[in-house]
C-alpha cells in the first residue's frame, strides 16, 4: 500500500506541477546533454581527422623532394592534435617518424601513391589511441606510405569536462524550475482558493454573493465569471421556488380557507348544509383545489425529469377539432377555425392538454371570438390560438408564461384560473422541442403561437430535458 504523502494522487496540485515539470525538464536535459556531448564529440573528432589528412598531405608533398630522414622536422611534430606520425617505405620499415613513436608501423598496408585511407580508431600501446589516416607518396628512394593519427586522449579530456560540468549543473537548474513551477503554480491558484472559500462559505441566504473576479483576464478569471453566472442562476431559481411556494400556498389556502369555514358554519349550524352550498361553494373549491395540485405535480414533474411521455404519431388537426366541438357548448362565444391536416410525433395527452389550456385561456379573455388554427410549413407545424379580447402589452408578453403570473385588468384574477396554465403548456412544448410565443391578432387581441418540429419518429424524442 503506498502512503498517502507518497501516492502522487494524494499531492496537491503545486506538488505534481512542481515534480511534472522537474521530471520534463531532467528528460530534456538528459536528451539535450546526451546530444551535445555527441555532437561536441563528432566535431572534435572530424577536426583531429581532418588536422590529420592535411598533415600526412603536406609530408606526401614534401617526400619527392626530401629524403624522409631530412623532412622539416615541423612536419613530424606533434601538437593537441596531432598525436603520432611515422612514414614506412615499401618494405614495411618505419623511416621517419614523430618523438615517442613506436618503431612497428601503425599498421601494414602499402598505398599507392596519391591514395589515400582513414583506417579508424588504432591503438598501439595500452596508454595511446589514435584516429589514423594513411597516404601514399613517392620519394627518391621508392614509394611511401605516410601515417598520421589524431590523439583520442585530448577529445576525451573534453568530452569528460563537459559532462561533468553538465552533470554538476543539472541539479541545480532542476531544482530552480521545481522551485519556480511550485511558486508560480500557488500565485496562479491563489484566485481559485478565494473563489473556494467564497463559496464555502455560502448558503442559501447569501446567493447574491459573488466571488471575485482577478483582473488577468485569463482561464481563472473565466472560471470566476462563470462560477458568477451560475450564482446568479442558482440566486435567481432560488427566488422563483421561493415565489413558487409562496404563490402556491396563496392559491392553496384560498379554497382551504373557504371549505373550512363552511365546514365549522356546519358544524354549529348543521341545518345550512345543502345542495346550495355544496355546489356552490364546496364542490367548486374542491375542484379549484384538485385542478390547483394536479397542475403543481405536474411541473414539480417537469423540474425534476422533464415531461417524459410516448412518442407516436399525433393529428394536431383532430386535437383542435375536439376543442372546436368543446367549445360550441359555451354561450356566448363563437368559434372561427382554419384547420389543415398536420401530424407530429410527441405524447398525445400532453399536446391535448396544452392545447386545453390554450384554448381555455383564449375563452376566458375572449369578448366575444375565438379563432383556432393550424397548418404546416416545411418540416414545422404550426398552431395558433387567438381571441378578440383586448390582448397582452408588449412588456408582458415574456411573464404571462411564468408560473402563478396573472396581469392586471382585464386578465384578472376573477376571471378564474390557476395561474399555472399557460406554464404547463411551455414545459410542454419545450419538452417536444418547440416553441410558443404571444402576439397581438389584427383586431389586438392575443395571439398564442406554437411551433412543433414534423419529424418521423426515429428522430423524435419527447423527453429533450432528460
Amino acid at each position: 500500500m503506498i502512503r498517502p504523502r507518497l501516492n502522487p494522487a494524494q499531492w496537491t496540485v503545486r506538488g505534481r506541477s512542481a515534480v511534472a515539470a522537474a521530471l520534463v525538464v531532467s528528460i530534456g536535459l538528459a536528451l539535450a546533454s546526451g546530444l551535445v556531448l555527441l555532437v561536441l564529440y563528432r566535431t572534435l573528432e572530424q577536426s583531429a581527422r581532418d588536422d590529420a589528412d592535411g598533415r600526412s598531405d603536406q609530408i606526401a608533398r614534401e617526400l619527392p623532394s626530401e629524403a624522409p630522414g631530412n623532412l622539416d622536422p615541423s612536419l613530424t611534430a606533434t601538437d593537441g592534435q596531432i598525436g603520432i606520425v611515422q612514414v614506412v617505405n615499401g618494405d614495411g620499415n618505419v623511416v621517419a617518424s614523430s618523438a615517442g613513436a613506436p618503431s612497428t608501423p601503425l599498421d601494414r598496408r602499402t598505398l599507392a601513391p596519391s591514395e589515400s585511407v582513414f583506417l579508424g580508431r588504432i591503438q598501439p600501446d595500452d596508454d595511446n589511441d589514435y584516429w589514423v589516416s594513411a597516404r601514399g607518396a613517392n620519394s627518391a628512394a621508392g614509394p611511401m606510405t605516410v601515417f598520421v593519427g589524431g590523439d583520442r586522449e585530448p577529445v576525451e579530456q573534453v568530452i569528460t569536462t563537459v559532462a561533468v560540468l553538465l552533470a554538476v549543473g543539472w541539479p541545480f537548474v532542476i531544482a530552480l524550475v521545481a522551485l519556480a513551477t511550485y511558486r508560480l503554480v500557488g500565485a496562479s491558484l491563489r484566485p481559485v482558493e478565494r473563489i473556494r472559500a467564497q463559496v464555502a462559505s455560502m448558503s442559501t441566504g447569501q446567493l447574491a454573493d459573488r466571488v471575485p473576479v482577478p483582473p488577468t483576464g485569463d482561464e481563472i478569471a473565466h472560471l470566476a465569471e462563470t462560477m458568477n453566472d451560475m450564482l446568479a442562476r442558482l440566486e435567481s431559481g432560488h427566488l422563483a421556488q421561493r415565489r413558487f411556494v409562496g404563490d402556491a400556498s396563496h392559491e392553496l389556502r384560498s379554497p382551504l380557507t373557504t371549505i373550512i369555514a363552511a365546514l365549522e358554519l356546519g358544524d354549529t349550524r348543521p341545518d345550512l348544509i345543502d345542495t346550495a352550498l355544496i355546489d356552490g361553494t364546496l364542490l367548486p373549491e374542491a375542484r379549484r383545489m384538485r385542478e390547483l395540485l394536479e397542475d403543481l405535480l405536474l411541473l414539480a414533474r417537469a423540474d425534476e425529469k422533464g415531461l417524459a411521455g410516448r412518442t407516436i404519431d399525433v393529428d394536431i388537426d383532430d386535437l383542435l377539432d375536439a376543442e372546436r366541438l368543446r367549445l360550441q357548448g359555451i354561450p356566448d362565444r363563437t368559434v372561427r377555425t382554419s384547420i389543415a391536416p398536420v401530424r407530429v410525433i410527441g405524447d398525445p395527452q400532453q399536446l391535448a392538454r396544452m392545447l386545453r389550456n390554450l384554448v381555455d385561456n383564449a375563452v376566458r379573455h375572449a369578448c366575444a371570438e375565438v379563432m383556432l388554427a393550424c397548418r404546416t410549413e416545411g418540416a414545422t407545424a404550426i398552431i395558433e390560438v387567438s381571441d378578440d379580447g383586448v390582448g397582452i402589452p408588449a412588456s408582458e408578453r415574456a411573464r404571462v408564461f411564468e408560473r402563478f403570473v396573472r396581469l392586471d385588468t382585464p386578465r384578472a384574477r376573477e376571471r378564474g384560473g390557476t395561474g399555472l396554465g399557460l406554464a404547463i403548456v411551455t414545459e410542454i412544448v419545450t419538452a417536444h422541442r418547440g416553441t410558443v410565443f404571444v402576439t397581438e391578432t389584427d383586431t389586438g387581441g392575443a395571439l398564442f403561437v406554437v411551433t412543433l418540429p414534423a419529424e418521423s419518429p426515429g428522430q423524435f424524442d419527447v423527453d429533450s430535458r432528460r
